[in-house]
């Protein structure tokens, strides 16, 4: 007998049958990206990191857009995400 078998713990097994999980905020941010003030956040985050990559020397960050971007995206997915979660 197992060891573990002798404390009356139950054992769990995962069925080989389940579906794959498929993760609810990632196809949320799918969705939210396409949104139009969303994908603008994300075209002016793009400009700036092309424009910061084009120089050799600049103290130039995308900080600021990188988190009007995410706290954008973030806050649209909020909205339907935890009523997804079981």
């Amino acid at each position: 007998m197992a060891f573990w078998k002798s404390f009356g713990l139950p054992v769990v097994r995962a069925d080989d049958d389940e579906a794959e999980l498929v993760d609810p905020q990632a196809a949320l941010r799918d969705k939210c990206q396409a949104k139009g003030n969303i994908e603008s956040l994300y075209n002016k985050y793009q400009e700036c990191n092309d424009r910061v990559n084009g120089r050799s020397k600049t103290t130039e960050t995308c900080m600021e857009e990188l988190f009007d971007y995410v706290a954008e995206l973030d806050h649209c997915v909020a909205h339907s995400l935890f009523s997804k979660l079981k």
